[in-house]
Parts: C-alpha cells; sequence; structure tokens
C-alpha cells in the first residue's frame, strides 16, 4: 500500500456536504477548505518553503492556521507551533531551538511580530490576513487567492520530519519533541472515536496542544469541527445547544469550570467528552458524569510517548471513584513498566517510574542527544511521571517526579492532596506545589479555589488535611483565590505559583 500522510487522509475524508469547520462566524465546506490549503500551498512554495524547512505557527484557533498547517506539511516541510500565551521572549527561544526559517501569524497577534523577529530573525514573516497598524509581514491569504485551488500531491516522504511540538514546560524549559510522517500517519483506530454519524466536535483547547489532533481525527471521519477562540463556559454551552455538538476535549481544570457554571443548556447531543492533561479529581469526575452522562473517556499520554492508557466511558460509573482515580488500561500496543530509581521493574502495586513503548513514540528531542539518550532508552520512554500498574491492569498516575515536595519525614504526592482537598464540599479547584525555604527544606504550599459564598478559610483547611492526612501534609500556606494560572496548554501552572509565593524551587 502506497504511503499516505496524516493530511491526505484528512483532506480525503472531509465531508462531501455541509460545512466542515466553523469559526467565528465563517463556515467552510469541504470544496473551500480544500481550495484553501491548496493555493496555501503553492503560496508558501514560492516563498520558499520546501522539505526540511521549519516553518513556526503563532496562532489561535482560527480555521487559517489549521489550513496553513497542512499546507506546510503537503510540501514535506515541518512545522512547530507556539502556545500564544507565552512570553514573547520563551516564544522566540523555541524558534531559535527548532531553526524557524518562516514564521506564520495569526493577525491577532501580529503585535507582536517585531519583538519576535528583533529575539528570533526569520527570513519570512506571513500573516493569516491583514496585519493592520504597520505591523510587519506579508498577508498569506492574500497571496494565496492568488494561486490555482487544483490538488496539491503530497511531497512529504515518510522519513521526513513532520512536526516539532514543544512540550508543556511546566517543570522546566520546554523541549522540543520531534515526530516524522511515518510516526503520525493515521492508523483506524485514531478515528474510531467518532464512529457512527459525522460527529460535530467542538474544539475550546489551543489547537497547538492535543486539541489539534482530535480536530485532525474529526475532519478525517467526515465531521465538523467549531473553533472556540477562548473558552467561556457560557458560549460553549451555547455552542453545543446550538450546534447539537457530540465530541470535545477539555482539560480537567477547563472540565470544572464548565461543571460549576449555572446554564441550563441542552447538552443532550454530547457523545463524548475527553478529558486528561493534568491528573484529575475523582469526585469532580463522578459530578461531571452525573450532570453529563457516562459519555466521558479519560485520556494519558505525552508527546514524548504518545497515548499511553485510556479510560472509556463504559468505565466512568460515578460511584466508583476507586476506577475514577485510575488513568484506565493500556491502549493497544504500548507496553509500560513501573520502575524503581534504579531502573529495576517494580511488582503490581507498587510505585515507581511510568516507563512506556508503543507505536506513537517520538523520534527523539530536536538537537538534543544527551536529552534524547537519557529519555529514551533502549526503546523505553521514561515518562518523569510517578505512578503503579495493579493486578487489573489499570494504570493509576500519582505524579510528576519533579512535582513530588521531599518534605522532612517522607514525600508528600501533590496529586494524592489534590484529590483528597477536592473531597470537601466547598473546594472546586486545588494546585499544591513545594517551595523551598532559605534553610533549603521544601514545605507544602496550596491554593484553592472555593465555592461562590463559601465560609471555608484557609485554617479550616489546614485542619482538614492536618486530621485527615497527617501532619507532614500539612500545608504551610494555603492561598484562596478565584482561579488557578494556567498555562497555555491548560494545566495548572505551578512556576507561576511558586512566583508568586517569592521563591523558585531548582
Amino acid at each position: 500500500m502506497a504511503f499516505r500522510t496524516y493530511v491526505e487522509s484528512v483532506l480525503g475524508g472531509l465531508a462531501p456536504e455541509g460545512p466542515v469547520l466553523v469559526a467565528d462566524g465563517v463556515r467552510f465546506d469541504a470544496v473551500e477548505f480544500r481550495a484553501l490549503v491548496y493555493r496555501m500551498a503553492r503560496a508558501l512554495w514560492l516563498r520558499g518553503v520546501h522539505r526540511g524547512v521549519t516553518v513556526t505557527l503563532l496562532s489561535g484557533n482560527l480555521a487559517e492556521a489549521i489550513a496553513a498547517r497542512y499546507a506546510v506539511n503537503l510540501l514535506g516541510a515541518h512545522y512547530n507551533h507556539l502556545y500564544n500565551r507565552l512570553a514573547p521572549d520563551v516564544q522566540a527561544r523555541m524558534m531559535r531551538d527548532v531553526e524557524t526559517t518562516v514564521l506564520i501569524v495569526d493577525p491577532n497577534l501580529a503585535e507582536r511580530v517585531a519583538r519576535l523577529a528583533e529575539l528570533a530573525p526569520v527570513k519570512l514573516v506571513l500573516v493569516l490576513g491583514p496585519a493592520g497598524d504597520g505591523a510587519p509581514g506579508e498577508d498569506l491569504l492574500a497571496l494565496a487567492a492568488e494561486q490555482d485551488d487544483a490538488p496539491h500531491p503530497s511531497l512529504a516522504e515518510p522519513g521526513d520530519l513532520c512536526f516539532i511540538r514543544h512540550s508543556g514546560g511546566t517543570t522546566g524549559h520546554p523541549k522540543g519533541v520531534r515526530s516524522t510522517f511515518e510516526r503520525t500517519a493515521f492508523d483506524p483506530r485514531m478515528t474510531a472515536m467518532f464512529a457512527g454519524d459525522a460527529p460535530r466536535d467542538l474544539v475550546c483547547t489551543p489547537i497547538s496542544h492535543a486539541a489539534g489532533f482530535l480536530a485532525d481525527f474529526a475532519l478525517a471521519a467526515g465531521g465538523t469541527v467549531h473553533l472556540h477562540y477562548t473558552f467561556d463556559p457560557a458560549e460553549i454551552l451555547a455552542t453545543i445547544e446550538r450546534e447539537r455538538i457530540t465530541h470535545m476535549m477539555l482539560l480537567s481544570p477547563l472540565l470544572y469550570q464548565l461543571l460549576d457554571h449555572p446554564g441550563t443548556a441542552d447538552t443532550s447531543s454530547l457523545k463524548q467528552i475527553t478529558y486528561g492533561g493534568t491528573p484529575s479529581s475523582p469526585v469532580r469526575i463522578a459530578q461531571a458524569v452525573r450532570r453529563f452522562g457516562r459519555i466521558f473517556q479519560h485520556g494519558y499520554g505525552q508527546f514524548e510517548a504518545g497515548a499511553i492508557s485510556v479510560l472509556p466511558a463504559a468505565e466512568h460509573d460515578p460511584d466508583d471513584l476507586d476506577v475514577l482515580r485510575t488513568a484506565g488500561r493500556l491502549v493497544p500496543g504500548v507496553k509500560v513498566e513501573i520502575r524503581d530509581t534504579d531502573g529495576k521493574p517494580l511488582p503490581s502495586g507498587e510505585v515507581g517510574e511510568i516507563c512506556a513503548r508503543g507505536p506513537q513514540m517520538m523520534e527523539g528531542y530536536w538537537k538534543d542527544p544527551e536529552l534524547t539518550a537519557t529519555t529514551l532508552v533502549d526503546g523505553w520512554i521514561l515518562t518523569g511521571d510517578l505512578g503503579r500498574l495493579d493486578a487489573g491492569g489499570y494504570l493509576t498516575v500519582v505524579d510528576r517526579a519533579k512535582d513530588m515536595i521531599a518534605v522532612v519525614g517522607g514525600h508528600v504526592y501533590t496529586t494524592e492532596l489534590e484529590e483528597f482537598l477536592s473531597t470537601h464540599h466547598d473546594v472546586r479547584h486545588s494546585a499544591v506545589y513545594g517551595v523551598r525555604g532559605e534553610d533549603g527544606i521544601e514545605r507544602v504550599h496550596i491554593t484553592v479555589v472555593l465555592a461562590p459564598g463559601s465560609s471555608t478559610t484557609a485554617d479550616d483547611l489546614r485542619a482538614l488535611i492536618r486530621d485527615g492526612r497527617g501532619p507532614m501534609y500539612e500545608p504551610d500556606h494555603v492561598d484562596l483565590t478565584d482561579a488557578i494560572p494556567l498555562t497555555d496548554a491548560g494545566k495548572p501552572d505551578k512556576k507561576e505559583l511558586r512566583r508568586r509565593a517569592g521563591h523558585h524551587t531548582p
């Protein structure tokens, strides 16, 4: 069978009738969207984009950004999609890291171009529309409109680099994970989640993260993808009701926001909500199941390792918190070992580092052989996550190894304490993190979002933890806040929380 890239699978699977992409009131049908991709590909070719070239995308959830990504990959070039809420100096460092040649920018973010170009010079800046206000860059849409819309063949070879995606960077400087076209080619199982009638997928988390991949799967399955530029629970619920949305993906903190919204929208059209990206509270997931139904699927994985495990909707029993606490069973084709600090496999039920191998593993980190050698060892990805695998095959993620707090007398697993806090009727969301003092000792800090109108105090939470988990877990500091800061990937930003605490852990 001839090799087929993921882009060819997507463009070949677009629904023949009706909209395939909806964003900001604009609806693209299959003919219009394919034409946009092919025209963009020809425009990019004229501007020097070809195999081996790195194109960096800086964009929110725009249909044109998805089309640009497909066009780049059709030409056999590779892309790097930045998180748009990172500081310009961090974005520039990423651009330099991957040796960006061409920068494609969302017009809503065009004011950043001058600063980025100063910090990370590139040969060409293209904007997905008029830049306005004298911002540098050529209008890619205008250039594409001058090109032919005939089908453009894929120029990619299986071993060519498809993308370099930076990890979220929640535990350090983001690392460039590289993957080839062969590794990103579609397996039929990838679209199985959208089986049945044409899906209507709502994307309200950044397409620069996992939501972008799920949008690909939905389009390839003949579905419609609805893009939201920002996360607004009221607007999301309204869209679900109006457009009869069937599928969506949410990181756990965003799921909690949706769950806590008082709206009464009709959500009966929903068939599946995929959640993950950060540890989840089984108590809150049980609440979500009771509100929206048994439609939830929990996925665990990493850019480095691909999908590792899944807890399907059928196993989301709101009365079985022990199962909801897990990340489910292993994805077919994936193997996992739980290892001790010496790299030796541990028996069932013991906590150690999760080590995985499977068909979606990265090729390695971009131009970082030393880091690759310490992460990809003998065909296994050392995830840096701590977990246990029980006799029934269920994987439980206990903590990030770097998030575990080494206190006097033992270790505090942050995920475990966050889960315990969620059992309090007033706690809506929490983040637990360690802060090292001037004496070099790490201490437990917690930041908590309480229900509106709650009278619960910081001392109440301290007493709850002291009585329920013991003095070792009792926090030195409790911060009650309206919202926990999130990274661009939608995860609790513990680096920012540590900064606010006035200290940095090494």
